[in-house]
């Protein structure tokens, strides 16, 4: 549910609105299980779906969306800070981000916003995972 509401709400933002076929090429599903899940979303008060007109997101719909692309670029960020290569980050954070709790997100929050107004101590821990690195190749 959550992939889903997070992908509306990205083309929404994106291109003013979203289709069940560009919701199904994003989550890689067929069109018959975005119309499932808009119907469930619909039913749960999540999104207004006409069919054959299209989707709104409620203010709730909207509320849920915009904290899931939130957490999205936050862990994002994260991993980029603390030096995870690119080319492994959108799997990474797929993998990870419906696992955490609210708890765990707020203490990454933290420790971005510290590493922010500290930048030295990500200098500090790029030094300490080579110096991890070099002691491996040992």
């Amino acid at each position: 549910m959550e992939d889903y509401l997070e992908r509306i709400y990205r083309l929404i933002d994106e291109k003013g609105y979203a289709r069940v076929s560009d919701i199904a090429e994003g989550l890689s599903v067929h069109p018959s299980s975005v119309t499932k899940m808009i119907q469930k979303l619909d039913k749960d008060s999540y999104l207004i779906y006409e069919r054959y007109r299209g989707l709104v997101l409620t203010a709730k719909g909207k509320k849920i969306g915009k904290r899931l692309v939130d957490r999205h670029h936050l862990l994002e960020e994260f991993l980029k800070l603390i030096g995870v290569d690119e080319e492994h980050i959108y799997k990474d954070v797929e993998g990870i981000e419906h696992h955490l709790s609210g708890e765990s997100i707020a203490c990454i929050e933290a420790l971005v916003e510290s590493f922010r107004r500290h930048p030295e101590r990500v200098e500090e821990l790029v030094r300490i995972r080579k110096e991890l690195d070099d002691s491996e190749d040992n």
